[in-house]
């Protein structure tokens, strides 16, 4: 797997990385930690609200809740739950109106994206879970007393078909990631001493335990196109910090350790692209939490750059760009950026070390968007206007080789001001044993 170690990237604007001309410096203004980052290129947020305020006028914004959308794995469809209106009856003596839930899916793979509502005679509760599968049909999640209930939702005519796959008897369980095979769904059930893998949807026979992992896990990012080697984050009961490890479900759970920086930090694995094998992991290695980035199965240490760190706002990636075969550095990444203007689009790649600020289309169901191997961004938004709508943007370019921004601090670059150079404590790579993923073989 990856044997990580730190480099902080401010390191390569003091002469780590090549020059112009093959041997100096990025041309980077190294600056003070206070002095405010540069502007975005575009306005975000609602109503289209400046991001050029100073950064102490900025409060700082608390990490981003995931909102009950999902994609499937393949961009083709969405779910979600939404809202409907509901007027009361006046006979019962309550008056007014109120809402009910039901799921919604979204067709995003034809000539224009549409919604198609599917209620039942009951409306949901709010904090119920829906995944969609590749076929169109959605996986939704109940909570049921002391049990947690999992159905197939699909449109028959004019009503909504449900077929009852089965139950888990737990007091937690919370639905991964679609898996990459488009047919499958998994669930995570954690314990006082042991986390319960299930296979809830494409199994025979309901749903069926397929791993015990020990210890306490959260998160579920998928590292491979078939849907066998999972990453998740663990913490052991006892505590300690929390280490991403990998979880092979075809040999019953085996579990290998995947991120290894510090010994006492805290490694956790945020997004995984299987065609170039990059890694988006968040860190407190460095001190503090740190976004970084790595590759899967290669000896490099972690990065940690200076400008995914913008000044009070919170950066969560959210989707990278696939079929960039063996050439991570040129994924484009795409980041949810959130502030007390809002939340707007990130854009980001390895090589060109610079984040573009980009601004989301109103109603964008924020955190989620799919990339195509073009590197067309998808951003799925409703508004008062459009029920179901997908925005598109293009990856900006960044800088061509060999070409350096000007190094003055108000120069239009439109980079983010690097940090003063920090000592950070440099361990040596850890070796994580024979990895999980054979059969690529990552340069460097």
């Amino acid at each position: 797997m990856t044997a990580c170690a730190i480099e902080n990237e401010s390191a390569e604007a003091s002469g780590a990385a090549p020059d112009a001309e093959g041997a100096g410096n990025t041309g980077e203004t190294v600056l003070e930690d206070s002095a405010p980052d540069d502007p975005p290129e575009d306005p975000g947020g609602p109503g289209g609200a400046s991001l050029g305020t100073s950064p102490a006028a900025l409060p700082a914004a608390p990490p981003p809740v995931a909102p009950a959308f999902t994609l499937s794995a393949d961009g083709s469809y969405a779910a979600r739950l939404a809202l409907a209106k509901v007027t009361a009856d006046p006979s019962d003596g309550a008056g007014g109106a109120g809402g009910a839930w039901f799921v919604e899916r979204w067709t995003l793979d034809g000539p224009e994206p549409y919604a198609v509502p599917l209620p039942l005679d009951q409306p949901e509760e709010p904090d119920s879970e829906v995944l969609p599968l590749a076929d169109g049909r959605v996986l939704i999640r109940r909570r049921v007393a002391d049990r947690h209930t999992v159905s197939l939702l699909y449109p028959t005519g004019p009503g909504t078909g449900e077929l009852p796959l089965g139950a888990v008897e737990c007091a937690e369980l919370t639905l991964l990631p679609p898996s990459p095979d488009g047919v499958s769904a998994y669930a995570l059930s954690a314990g006082p001493r042991a986390t319960s893998v299930w296979l809830v949807a494409g199994g025979a026979f309901g749903p069926e335990l397929v791993a015990e992992v020990p210890g306490r896990c959260s998160g579920g990012v998928w590292l491979d196109r078939a849907g066998r080697m999972l990453a998740l984050d663990r913490e052991f009961p006892g505590g300690g910090p929390v280490k991403a490890v990998a979880v092979d479900l075809e040999r019953g759970g085996e579990v290998t350790p995947l991120l290894q920086i510090a010994p006492d930090s805290n490694d956790r694995l945020l997004l995984a692209d299987p065609d170039s094998g990059l890694l988006l992991i968040r860190s407190d290695a460095p001190g503090h939490d740190r976004l970084g980035w790595g590759v899967l199965g290669s000896c490099l240490p972690v990065r940690f750059p200076e400008c995914l760190r913008p000044a009070d706002v919170a950066v969560t990636p959210f989707a990278v760009q696939p079929g960039q075969m063996l050439m991570p550095e040129s994924c484009a990444v795409a980041l949810r950026i959130d502030g007390s203007a809002g939340s707007w689009v990130g854009v980001w790649r390895p090589a060109g070390r610079r984040l573009h600020q980009l601004a989301a289309p109103v109603g964008w169901q924020a955190g989620r968007g799919v990339w195509t191997r073009d590197g067309v961004l998808g951003l799925p938004y409703a508004d008062g206007s459009v029920a179901c709508g997908v925005a598109l943007l293009e990856a900006p370019a960044d800088e061509e080789p060999g070409v350096w921004p000007s190094s003055g601090c108000g120069a239009g670059s439109g980079r983010q001001p690097s940090g003063g150079a920090v000592p950070l404590p440099v361990c040596k790579p850890v070796p994580l044993g024979q990895a999980p993923l054979t059969g690529r073989v990552v340069p460097g």
